[in-house]
């Protein structure tokens, strides 16, 4: 690893003993990591245990995480797969797929609206917990979707809502004449190289998942993350399951606009698109969300989050402008920094509602030892 010519080695030693700290301290069960910096990958590395009983396994650098969030962004780059295909464009009203969906002020509601999360509809449906209680199946989420009020008009305003990435996946199903997860194998992961990633847990190998420390609500409930119920319901909002060094090579796909090993898996323009601040030129978006107000500013591509990123603290403070990523309530972090050709992904299984300051520092000490010799 020293011999690598643009990482700091000494740096990155801090990032590994502030994971191992933190494993010590408690504040982490288990971890994983793994970095890469112009077009060069360094070996994953696992911290702490499989799951959170004492006597649990060692983590393993190939295991299995759910990584919740992360897996917005992965269903709007369906979308764009469909859209430069000619299927769709995005400024069309998500009712033209999904008619049901068209009523309660939803008419005007685009598929760029629900990739920036402008469509006025909540995060997650008020009766959310009471479903996952009932094992109820993701047709019941998305007729429950349909009946929604939004909160405001589309395009007035940013509010995170995982319930807008439901609807795309719902239309890339209807669209693509595919199940969500078949799709995403066949024309992401597949092409990617991608072979531990699934939306679900359907073909993956369960003995290398880990296990989320669950919140309280959660402990012993047979729908929370660590349930056969969540694992299956592949929900688009929040149901992949991936490793470090596959969602690497997703980012990687990005920063080589949209080509990874010879294979072309998205057209330059989209991902472009898709790193383009989206936001800020929404003429309806209220002045102090835009990114020209740093100091409260919502940057959106679609589907990515943008950096830099005040008050969210996934992604630290050191991103170049231009950098992108995700993070999941289950304690996940990815981003990409175009102008340093660097990747980065943390998956611990402390949720984020714990443990987003310490995702915050890990991604700062990265970002200090791949930027170059000090």
């Amino acid at each position: 690893m020293s011999n690598h010519p643009t990482i700091d080695s000494s740096r990155l030693n801090h990032l590994h003993t502030f994971l191992t700290a933190a494993i010590d301290r408690g504040d982490l069960p288990g971890a994983a990591v793994q970095l890469s910096q112009r077009g060069e990958t360094l070996p994953a590395r696992a911290f702490g245990r499989f799951a959170p009983a004492a006597d649990a396994p060692p983590m393993q650098p190939d295991s299995i995480f759910l990584v919740a969030s992360i897996t917005k962004p992965v269903v709007v780059s369906a979308v764009m797969l469909l859209a430069e295909r000619g299927h769709l464009l995005l400024d069309e009203p998500a009712s033209r797929f999904v008619p049901e969906f068209g009523v309660h002020g939803k008419e005007a509601i685009t598929l760029r609206h629900l990739m920036t999360h402008t469509s006025g509809l909540p995060d997650m449906l008020p009766d959310n917990q009471a479903l996952r209680e009932a094992h109820a199946p993701m047709a019941e989420f998305i007729r429950r979707i349909c009946d929604l009020t939004p909160d405001f008009p589309a395009g007035t305003a940013i509010q995170y809502q995982s319930a807008g990435i439901a609807v795309l996946g719902e239309i890339v199903q209807r669209v693509s004449g595919l199940p969500l997860a078949d799709f995403l194998r066949r024309e992401i992961f597949d092409p990617l190289g991608m072979a531990d990633t699934a939306l679900g847990m359907a073909g993956l190998p369960k003995e290398r998942l880990s296990q989320v420390n669950l919140p309280t609500e959660q402990i012993g409930a047979d729908w929370g993350w660590n349930s056969d119920y969540w694992r299956n319901l592949a929900a688009a909002w929040g149901g992949m399951f991936s490793t470090v060094g596959d969602l690497t090579r997703y980012l990687q796909a990005f920063l080589n606009g949209g080509e990874l090993d010879g294979v072309q898996v998205f057209s330059r323009a989209t991902v472009a698109a898709m790193l383009r601040d989206q936001t800020t030129p929404m003429p309806g978006i209220r002045v102090e969300q835009k990114a020209n107000h740093p100091e409260v500013a919502h940057g959106w591509g679609l589907g990515w989050r943008l950096a830099p990123a005040p008050g969210w603290r996934y992604f630290g403070d050191l991103l170049t402008p231009g950098s992108f990523g995700h993070g999941g309530a289950t304690g996940t972090v990815c981003w990409a920094d175009p102008a340093q050709e660097t990747t980065f992904v943390l998956f611990t299984t402390q949720p984020a509602v714990w443990s987003e300051p310490l995702l915050g520092r890990a991604s700062n000490l990265a970002a200090a030892s791949l930027y170059g010799r000090h």
